[in-house]
């Protein structure tokens, strides 16, 4: 359990580096309010976020972090 949650942290960290920080969270709770805003429910609409969707997909891969792209994240973003 840990490692699953450290590596879940890990690939939060590497979405952070890759958007300086303050644009990661600028963008995060934009889009949290967008999935809000789509769901209608809070718990939905935190895991439909694209960076926790890409981390907790990925969270038991411990090699993900070696293979991902650069704004991995991305292909995580959808619209229903």
């Amino acid at each position: 359990m840990n490692k699953t949650l450290i590596n879940h942290e890990k690939i939060h960290l590497r979405q952070q580096l890759e958007l300086l920080i303050v644009l990661f969270y600028v963008w995060y709770i934009i889009e949290f309010l967008v999935r809000l805003m789509q769901y209608r429910q809070w718990n939905i609409a935190y895991k439909n976020i694209s960076f926790e969707r890409e981390a907790y997909i990925n969270e038991h891969n411990t090699t993900y972090l070696k293979n991902r792209k650069f704004w991995g994240f991305l292909k995580y973003l959808r619209v229903e």
